[in-house]
């Protein structure tokens, strides 16, 4: 998907606060997975053939997140001060949200890009 925002952190905040829409945020995911440019791992690949859909897919969003290295577990609290959603927010839609914008600071961090 061509016109994806910049990976930064107010991207990552737009996909917490719900101001990219999902389509949008599921893009960026798949597109840093190397999947616009065949470079997906074959792990992924095998699972997930085509670019999966994070929102919708509680496997998807598990594989996902064990994907996070375990010292990168908590970077939205660390390096952006997230504390997370309120009860009445934690919803499934919200919560892959946040798997997904963690495992983008992940990927950020693990490639030298800086916030």
């Amino acid at each position: 998907m061509s016109n994806l925002p910049p990976l930064n952190s107010d991207t990552i905040w737009a996909i917490l606060k719900d101001e990219i829409d999902d389509e949008t945020a599921n893009c960026l995911v798949c597109h840093y997975l190397g999947y616009d440019d065949a470079t997906v791992s074959p792990d992924w690949l095998e699972a997930y053939p085509e670019p999966p859909n994070f929102i919708e897919s509680r496997p998807a969003v598990v594989k996902l997140t064990r994907s996070i290295p375990s010292e990168n577990k908590q970077l939205l609290k660390e390096q952006l001060g997230f504390g997370g959603y309120k009860v009445d927010e934690l919803v499934p839609r919200k919560t892959r949200r946040a798997t997904m914008a963690n495992w983008l600071l992940s990927y950020m961090q693990q490639h030298d890009i800086s916030l």
